[in-house]
């Protein structure tokens, strides 16, 4: 009961947001050393990640072998594809809608454009669109593309990937080793089936534990972060921040409503359910850490079926990634704005084509990585992407922290549209 209490007060969301007020004034008020504090949060996500691949396995894995004996498979795998393709489509239509509604790259003032352009290292009122940072980037050389994925999937060697931490390459081996496993007779895969559940299990817990210290380390990552940038790239970036953070409560909200109109519950209790997810997304930063808490939310806490959750919520966080996708909506137009490039239909449709082709590219991908994908949509409107990479690299803790929150919750909501709705108790 102890363990509990302490528990429901590592996630409240009260709490989490004091944290990170705190983190911030500190690292603001001494920044030399808030910077010390990185260690903390480094190992903390170290710990995650730890558990991340064996649960992911385990789990797909098992929950393939027991749907293949209950069947549906077919009618399942469509409903996953209708799914996708309809919640791909409806974020990046939210986010292009608020970014030209707001055109928070269009009339900056003088000092703003000024500020920019020390940081990009040349004058982004300039109508050169040709423009590079320090010359030539290896980003603009080679920037990621969708042919990358596919040429990518399988993994030559499965320990090499779960060594390097490729949740992509897992995620494909797990699918298909689960469907040969589902094939197997029970009498045969009976010892396999118990020793992923056990897997699972113990993963879950070590993840539950780890839920505890939530609220120091949110203050540690925080200070730390201030305390090496300051609030200077923050203030230069504070439209499109300040859009992307608008972006983000909308399709927080949408994903918030549909849990709720999915579950038997009220608002209330849903709203509880999905705190630790949550409060973990803001943590980490980390969409794979925060799969059992998903599960356990969806389950435990909201009464989903735990046989298709324990398949759908690995799949889903690996493939649909919403929080990239309206990222990169929002980037693309951002820069359009800023350079005054004019965007008719064809040019908004293929910015939401390719941030939706450019979202699923980035499976697998994070942290700066994940920022240079939009140099892909950007290239379809010949956009310099190149000068403005160092912008969005100012910025990018904050927006991957809404990116994740996204991914996680967007997912969450994917997850409970595809799984059948739980009886009314």
């Amino acid at each position: 009961m102890k363990s509990s209490r302490i528990y429901s007060l590592a996630v409240n969301p009260w709490v989490v947001m004091g944290s990170i007020v705190l983190g911030g004034v500190v690292g603001l008020a001494i920044p030399a050393q808030a910077q010390k504090l990185a260690l903390f949060g480094d190992l903390y996500v170290d710990l995650l990640k730890m558990t991340t691949m064996p649960f992911m396995v385990s789990a797909v894995i098992f929950s393939l072998q027991r749907l293949f004996r209950e069947g549906g498979t077919s009618r399942l795998m469509m409903r996953v594809a209708t799914v996708f393709v309809a919640t791909s489509a409806m974020v990046v239509v939210v986010g292009a809608v608020v970014l030209l509604v707001m055109r928070p790259g269009a009339h900056l003032s003088s000092q703003t454009i000024h500020t920019l352009g020390q940081m990009v290292g040349s004058d982004v009122s300039s109508s050169d669109t040709v423009m590079n940072l320090y010359g030539a980037t290896e980003h603009a050389q080679q920037t990621p593309g969708f042919g990358d994925l596919l040429t990518s999937l399988v993994p030559t060697n499965i320990f090499a990937a779960l060594a390097n931490g490729d949740a992509l390459k897992a995620l494909v081996f797990a699918l298909l080793f689960g469907l040969a496993v589902g094939r197997v007779p029970e009498r045969i895969s009976s010892g396999l089936s118990q020793a992923l559940e056990t897997v699972y299990h113990a993963c879950q817990r070590l993840m539950h534990w780890l839920s505890y210290p939530l609220p120091l380390i949110l203050f540690c990552m925080v200070a730390a972060q201030l305390g090496k940038s300051g609030l200077g790239p923050l203030q230069a970036m504070l439209q499109f921040v300040l859009a992307f953070f608008i972006v983000s409560l909308l399709l927080l909200a949408i994903a918030a409503a549909v849990i709720w109109k999915r579950s038997t519950y009220s608002l209330s209790a849903t709203l509880d359910a999905l705190r630790a997810p949550f409060a973990l997304a803001l943590a980490t930063r980390n969409s794979a850490a925060c799969m059992p808490s998903i599960i356990e939310s969806l389950v435990d806490r909201l009464g989903f079926a735990r046989a298709r959750v324990e398949l759908m919520v690995p799949l889903s966080i690996s493939l649909l990634r919403v929080g990239p996708m309206v990222y990169y909506v929002c980037a693309t137009l951002f820069i359009a704005q800023l350079y005054g490039h004019p965007l008719g239909i064809v040019e908004i449709s293929t910015v939401l084509l390719a941030s939706v082709l450019a979202g699923f590219a980035s499976a697998g991908m994070t942290g700066l990585v994940t920022v240079s994908l939009i140099g892909m949509t950007c290239t379809y409107l010949r956009l310099p992407f190149e000068a403005a990479f160092i912008l969005f690299l100012a910025v990018d803790p904050l927006c991957d922290m809404l990116r994740t929150l996204i991914l996680v919750i967007g997912n969450t909501a994917a997850v409970s549209v595809i799984c059948p709705r739980p009886l009314k108790i």
